[in-house]
């Protein structure tokens, strides 16, 4: 089934393009929300992006938009926007994409309130594997989400249904979450901008931390434009947070429009010896550093191997589900290889779980001092094309984690480090599947990330 003939495939008007309407009564909140719950409706029986469709909640919302004064209306104004299961949107339960909680949330998740403040709509809550623990968007409790460009592929994960309810049209934004590459995995399956923030820098209120040092919630979108506008509105942190990055010196929206010249290394070699780069992928990093270069950038081939992190990065995988299963009410109802992970990691605890993270600070100086010069490095963001679906069937923890090694090969490296990353899209496998590259931050900055992806026209 090819991505015309499922006519699963398309872009809704950008998120940039909704506000300024909104703002300036050319158009109104409703009609983009009717618009984006007429997409829903026609494709989500086909994917399985949504675990929760708020028509009724998004259409009063929208109408209390369209009532303000429309200098009132907010830099998101009327804009439809879906979040990840693992955000608290008030009334609704948060299920970190299983069946262990039944009690609504209380109240907004801080990203949610900044996004309801800003003018956006929440449309309904997406689908992900329970507790994100893997990189494919597939559970018992909602079963296998597909990937609009060809629907017996994955679209990764664990922000999966986030992905395919950009990539499908029926939002232009969506928030996701990233521990191991959450965003940008399955941004690359769907061809779309992900960006993932440097720690610190998105609030995780109501919690102080999710996934310890290596989570954070960033936007899934079609464009550039459309994550910096987005990131403006989310961005900042408070009292809960355990981190808080540097406040930015400009605006995310300008950042991205500043396409000055930037020196970036380049490198296609994954740290893990089993893994092999498809040789696609690794066309697309190459074409893509020509297209860098084209636009005025410097862009230096590296020797070596990417940094291996592991060692930071799996003791705290596991003490992170460990922790996220006690955070449920019903336990009882985890996933078998839910509550498997959770027991593997006892021991990720104490001075194993301390040493981890003073591993993951190290990565970060090395990282930095092997790169200094640098303004970004560009790599791939899966080692293989998008999987087709089914990983997760008949695997447990163990064989789950190995057949994750592909994916999570170039991206736990900025969730060790804190630093920040981004998916760009860079174009299709012979076989119609898009190809992601990542763009690598090497200080607390997204800013000249946004002006690079912003320099390639996405």
């Amino acid at each position: 089934m090819s991505p015309a003939s499922a006519g699963l495939v398309a872009r809704s008007r950008t998120a940039t393009e909704i506000a300024a309407e909104v703002r300036a009564g050319r158009g109104s909140a409703r009609a983009a929300v009717e618009t984006a719950l007429d997409r829903i409706a026609a494709v989500e029986p086909h994917l399985n992006a949504f675990t929760v469709v708020l028509a009724e909640q998004a259409r009063t919302a929208a109408d209390a938009i369209d009532a303000l004064p429309p200098e009132d209306r907010g830099p998101l104004a009327g804009v439809p926007i879906a979040v990840k299961a693992e955000a608290d949107v008030a009334g609704v339960v948060t299920t970190f994409g299983g069946r262990s909680n039944s009690t609504p949330a209380a109240a907004d998740s801080e990203v949610v309130r900044r996004l309801r403040a800003a003018g956006a709509v929440i449309v309904g809550v997406t689908t992900m594997p329970e507790f994100g623990q893997f990189p494919f968007t597939e559970s018992v409790a909602y079963g296998a989400t597909r990937n609009p460009w060809l629907p017996e592929r994955s679209t990764g994960g664990s922000s999966g249904g986030s992905a395919a309810a950009v990539a499908s049209g029926c939002v232009p934004v969506a928030i996701g979450g990233d521990g191991g590459g959450s965003i940008r995995i399955p941004s690359s399956c769907c061809g779309l901008v992900g960006l993932k923030p440097a720690r610190g820098r998105v609030s995780q209120a109501p919690h102080a931390a999710l996934w310890g040092t290596l989570g954070t919630a960033g936007p899934l979108t079609g464009t550039v434009a459309d994550a910096a506008l987005v990131y403006d509105v989310i961005n900042g942190v408070t009292p809960v947070d355990r981190w808080s990055a540097p406040p930015p010196q400009r605006s995310y929206v300008a950042a991205a429009a500043d396409h000055r010249p930037r020196r970036i290394a380049w490198s296609t070699r994954p740290a893990l010896g089993p893994v092999r780069v498809d040789p696609e992928v690794m066309a697309a990093v190459e074409r893509t550093a020509a297209q860098l270069a084209a636009a005025g950038h410097e862009v230096v081939p590296v020797e070596g191997r990417w940094p291996d992190v592991q060692a930071a990065f799996v003791p705290q995988f596991f003490a992170a589900i460990r922790e996220c299963a006690g955070l449920v009410e019903h336990p009882e109802r985890l996933e078998l290889r839910t509550r498997h992970t959770a027991r593997l990691g006892v021991w990720a605890r104490g001075p194993v779980l301390r040493k981890a993270v003073e591993l993951g600070e190290a990565a970060r100086r090395s990282f930095q001092d092997r790169f200094e010069g640098y303004d970004a490095v560009l790599s791939p963001i899966m080692a293989c094309l998008p999987p087709t679906l089914g990983q997760l069937d008949g695997a447990g923890s163990v064989r789950a984690l190995l057949r994750s090694l592909p994916m999570i090969a170039f991206t736990t490296l900025a969730n060790t480090t804190g630093l920040p990353a981004i998916s760009v899209p860079a174009g299709e496998s012979a076989g119609g599947l898009p190809i992601g590259v990542q763009l690598s931050g090497l200080v607390d900055d997204e800013g000249p990330l946004l002006g690079i992806a912003g320099s390639l026209g996405k």
